[in-house]
This record gives structure tokens, sequence and C-alpha cells, in this order.
């Protein structure tokens, strides 16, 4: 099986990279700016902002499955656009789509929130990502596309990298005490996306954690696992910023781990043990 990982130089892209090749799939990666090294893929510049460089792309490597794990931020041609022209053309290609989108878009004031949940987002980024499910699933009815939360792993991980910099006074600001999530190791996600693409399954599908906790806890649960003292790590109220976004929004992944064999720990669980566990 050939496998086309959108994103592949990223940092979730680099696990699926990863695990796509370990598991005897052939894996071509694609980047915006500078190819990953990621084992035994194959490397492709893509712009997503551009139909006919997807048209073509799609045409040599004629992939069984596309992974879409690219992360244009607030981009609207790239986070809204560019997942639809993708979609079109697996859809003309015939080719089975995972699409990974976030629980940026939700506002939080359901606080939990299951795969039948409607999209309310409240900031550009969020907005981007609940075009992009939308337009996907409708150009590509048989496609997933899977929510997630806050991806933690080592080093690499922006969540993981802001702790190790407040504890050493590098950063400025706080971990939130009142900005709750369900992280989840990237893993996890990743054999699940992987797990997904090999299957039947379509529609809305949530990948996320079992533990709601804060960022402060999250924070010190990364200082524990990493020998630093997490007493350093600022704190704060984001209630008492003008940061937009939600405060509490908790994916309900139950009904999808039902339909999988991967198990989504939660952060309590994979920051328990040494690291890269």
């Amino acid at each position: 099986m050939t496998v086309l990982i959108v994103g592949g130089s990223g940092f979730m892209g680099a696990e699926l990279v990863r695990r796509a090749v370990s598991g005897g799939r052939e894996v071509v990666a694609t980047f915006a700016t500078a190819p990953g090294d990621g084992p035994a893929a194959l490397w492709r510049a893509l712009d997503l902002r551009g139909a006919s460089g997807i048209e073509v792309l799609m045409a040599e490597v004629k992939p069984q499955v596309v992974v879409n794990a690219t992360s244009g931020g607030s981009d609207w041609g790239v986070t809204a656009e560019g997942p639809v022209r993708l979609a079109l053309a697996a859809e003309r290609h015939r080719v089975r789509l995972v699409h990974v989108s976030s629980d940026a878009v939700f506002s939080g004031a359901r606080v939990h929130y299951d795969e039948s949940s409607l999209p309310d987002p409240l900031t550009p980024y969020g907005a981007a990502k609940a075009a992009a499910e939308t337009g996907v699933r409708l150009v590509h009815p048989g496609a997933v596309v899977a929510r997630t939360s806050l991806i933690i792993g080592d080093g690499r991980s922006e969540h993981v990298r802001a702790v190790h910099e407040l504890v050493a006074g590098s950063r400025s600001g706080a971990l939130f005490t009142d900005d709750i999530r369900c992280p989840v190791h990237v893993g996890d996600l990743a054999a699940a996306l992987l797990e997904l693409a090999a299957n039947d399954e379509t529609g809305l599908r949530h990948l996320a954690g079992t533990d709601a906790v804060s960022r402060h806890e999250l924070g010190t649960l990364v200082a524990r696992r990493d020998g630093l003292d997490p007493r350093r790590i600022p704190t704060g109220l984001r209630a008492d910023t003008a940061l937009p976004g939600p405060l509490d929004v908790r994916l309900d992944s139950r009904a999808t781990q039902g339909r999988l064999r991967t198990r989504l720990r939660g952060a309590r669980e994979f920051l328990a043990g040494p690291l890269g566990g």
C-alpha cells in the first residue's frame, strides 16, 4: 500500500511517516519548506494553495490512501481551502482520505463534545478548520475527518518545548489553570490515524486522550516526566487575559475508541513514564 502523507515534515506528520514505514508501507511525504528526515520516505514539495500541484502529485504517486496532517495556522488558503483541493483530487482519483482536524472548531460553550456536535469556532484558525471539515465531507463523502486535541510527545512538541523554556526562564508567559483540553500522545494519534486509513470508516471521528487536564496540570506532568521542577512553571488564568479562543473543550472519543484497536491514553498515563513513553 502506498500512503501519501501531506505535511510529513511536521511534528505529527513525522510520526506518521515513521510508523507507516515501520509498518511496511510505501510512503511518499510532502513538505512546504524543507523535507523531513523520516526513514525510507520519498519526499515531494507541495503547496496546498495550488490545485495543479496537488493533481500532478496525485497522478504521479497513485496512492491508495492520503493522510492530510498539514498545519497552516490561520492561513485560510492552506488550512481551509487546501484540504478541499486535496479532497477533490482524492475523490477524482478514487483515493481514500483521512483529514486531521482540531478541537479548535468548538467554542467551549458545551464543554463536552462528541462526533455529533456542530462546530462553533471562536478564532480564525478554528473557523478555517471548521470550513475545511465542511468542504472535505462535501466533496469526498467517503473521507474520514479526525478531530484531535493537544498533541504531546518529545521535545519536538510545542507544548513540551514551552514547559522546558518556562522552567528555564527563557520564555515569558504562564500556563493557565482554567484552559482545559484532552491531550493525546503523538504515537497513539499516528497509530489511530493509520488504522483509520486502513479500514472502511467514514465521517467524523474524535481522537483525543481520556484525561481532561488544564495547561498547567499538563505542564506539571511534562516537567515531572522530564526531571524538571514544576514549581518553576508560572501560572495564571486565561479568563483574566484578552486571548481569544475557548477555555474548556473536552473531546469525547469513546465512540471512535470503541471501533479502534489503538488505545488513546490519557495524559496522566502517558506522561507518567520516561521520555518517549
